[in-house]
């Protein structure tokens, strides 16, 4: 089985629903690009993960990392690939210009992420914690500590790598026992053991900068004690060369469900000097530049993965035959009912994911590289805003579209031989880490609907009336017209219904959060159908809008009404699951 890219899909979503160049044209940063470049850009990554990366996906998977003696080794094949990776510039696509960066938008940088995703999710993942570990030093960090340390992490010699989870410290961060003691030199000293890291050790780069969020002699309880250090597992001298071993190992590293060429770590600090980054005691706000754009990385991983699924899931489908039609002919199973309703159901997911994800990409280009003040800052709200939902929803939904594959494939899907089961595996932690969905949920119900005085939301909702409103002459796209409106009315009453409820039943309404945001996500994406159909047929590619046209009628007629059930889960609430003794539970 093989995996292609889907360069067209690509294309479209940035040259005709999204219109990069318009959107983005005015951005000094980016006045030098065009829509050739971008396409020229995508196709050269396509290459790479369908020819490099996925070749060395299942023997990856099989082989797993290996832990000796305190040295992780990574699969076979893994080593060149990530050097072939680091000479191609992958690793500094989106990065700053000033430390060896390329430049390109971000937008541009999540669809190359996305194919290497689709790939190999084991391999997307070393690159991806190096991409947010720059951005959180680009941010928050020193000049002297930006210009030491991004340059190597651009070229793909040094590594990024995340520091959060203690053994008795999960998403509670502020009960971390990880010390950090400041020396007469500027630096600190820091001791503790982090566990679950991922790529905190490795043998593709030749040092490994970790972020670490410890607390100082006499900080604060809880998570406004917190403070951010970088720490190299190999000190760095003036002259911007290797040194000495800083006290930084690894202990062991786990034995997973998935994701095994991906090397998640214990980690130790004996001793390790490190620096400030950002101000102290202001840990969690320089933490969450690396861990929201984690968070949409994580949510691309389930887009990526639903992708392969499907198209490896339609190609089996046009092969295996299975039963005879009216005519008493033999048949395919993609003839039958119940494997197109599990193909489209992957496709009108994925599809409206992916225009998310450009969509988002555009708000990260422009709250970071707009000259206007107030463009940037609406930029970042809308990313606020959307961030949990992207991470949930992308991630659950590609969790499904690799089931769907499973399923498809049937007792093939299930055995290791054709890989699909590996997905599925592979899939499942997007729905885990970086805060679990169901986290996820609650920060959109809580921080992004019921305590945001800013009413972004009412910005979402306003996106999707002028779309209904430009398109109120096209009678071709009537029946997802209308029920993108009766979905929004819903939508917006239980989100009125959440509020006032908010303050004297938060915490037994929460128990719909999950609920809301995905009704909230299937009221996002019926909005971005109406667009890629709009486009579709402004293209003058036939072939790409009949099958917009399908799987848009599809997600209309059988996905889209689940929002209403949806939302009536929500609003019926959970007095009496909370109020019930622990011993019912």
């Amino acid at each position: 089985m093989t995996y292609k890219a889907p360069l067209e899909e690509m294309n479209f979503l940035i040259k005709d629903v999204f219109k990069i160049q318009d959107t983005l044209g005015d951005i000094e940063a980016f006045q030098d690009f065009d829509e050739d470049l971008y396409s020229a850009v995508l196709e050269e990554s396509a290459k790479f993960s369908e020819n490099i990366l996925f070749p060395i996906n299942r023997s990856g998977d099989e082989e797993g990392c290996h832990f000796d003696n305190g040295k992780v080794t990574t699969p076979k094949g893994f080593t060149q690939a990530y050097q072939e990776f680091a000479q191609g510039g992958w690793l500094g696509v989106s990065g700053d210009p000033e430390f060896g960066g390329q430049g390109l938008p971000k937008t541009i940088n999540l669809l190359t992420e996305e194919m290497v995703y689709a790939t190999n999710t084991s391999f997307c993942l070393y690159s991806s914690l190096t991409s947010g570990a720059y951005h959180a030093i680009h941010a928050h960090a020193s000049d002297e500590l930006k210009s030491t340390y991004l340059p190597p992490m651009l070229e793909g010699r040094w590594a990024g790598a995340m520091g959060l989870t203690e053994p008795h410290a999960g998403s509670d961060l502020g009960i971390i026992k990880s010390k950090a003691v400041p020396l007469e030199n500027g630096q600190y000293r820091l001791n503790g053991t982090k566990i679950f890291i991922t790529g905190g050790d490795q043998d593709l780069t030749e040092n490994i900068i970790h972020l670490v969020l410890a607390k100082l002699p006499d900080a604060p309880d809880g998570p406004k004690g917190i403070s951010l250090f970088l720490v190299p597992k190999v000190k760095v001298n003036v002259d911007g060369s290797l040194g000495e071993s800083n006290g930084v190992s690894a202990g062991s590293i786990e034995h997973k469900m998935g994701i095994k060429g991906s090397a998640t770590c214990v980690m130790n600090f004996d001793n390790a000097e490190g620096y400030l980054v950002g101000k102290e005691n202001r840990g969690l706000y320089a933490m969450f530049t690396m861990m929201n754009l984690e968070r949409l990385s994580i949510g691309i991983q389930g887009i990526g993965l639903a992708e392969t699924s499907y198209q490896l899931s339609k190609e089996y489908a046009l092969e295996r035959k299975q039963g005879k039609n009216a005519q008493g002919e033999g048949t395919t199973i993609l003839q039958h009912a119940d494997v197109r309703r599990m193909l489209l159901s992957q496709r009108a997911y994925t599809e409206p994911a992916r225009a998310l994800a450009v969509f988002m990409g555009l708000q990260i280009d422009k709250q970071y590289h707009h000259q206007d003040e107030a463009v940037s800052k609406k930029a970042a709200g809308m990313m606020a805003l959307l961030t949990p939902v992207a991470k949930a929803f992308f991630t659950d939904k590609g969790f499904e579209s690799c089931n769907h594959g499973v399923q498809i494939l049937g007792g093939h899907g299930y055995i290791r031989e054709w890989g699909m089961e590996q997905l599925v595996r592979d899939a499942k932690i997007a729905q885990i880490y970086e805060g679990t969905n169901g986290i996820q949920a609650q920060d959109f119900l809580s921080r992004k609907i019921c305590l945001d005085k800013r009413e972004l939301i009412q910005e979402l909702f306003q996106l999707i009336d002028n779309t209904l409103d430009k398109n109120s002459h096209l009678n071709e796209f009537n029946q997802l017209k209308t029920e993108l409106v009766k979905v929004k009315k819903c939508v917006i009453e239980t989100t009125d219904w959440l509020k006032q409820a908010f303050s004297e039943r938060s915490y037994e309404i929460q128990g719909g959060a999950v609920d809301y945001l995905h009704a909230m996500g299937h009221l996002i994406y019926g909005w971005l159908w109406l667009e890629m159909l709009v486009a579709a047929e402004s293209s003058g590619n036939e072939g790409l809008l009949a099958r917009k046209k399908l799987a848009a009628a599809f997600f209309t007629q059988q996905l889209l009404p689940q929002a209403f059930e949806l939302c009536r889960r929500v609003k019926q609430g959970y007095q009496v699951v909370m109020e019930a003794n622990e011993e019912l539970i």
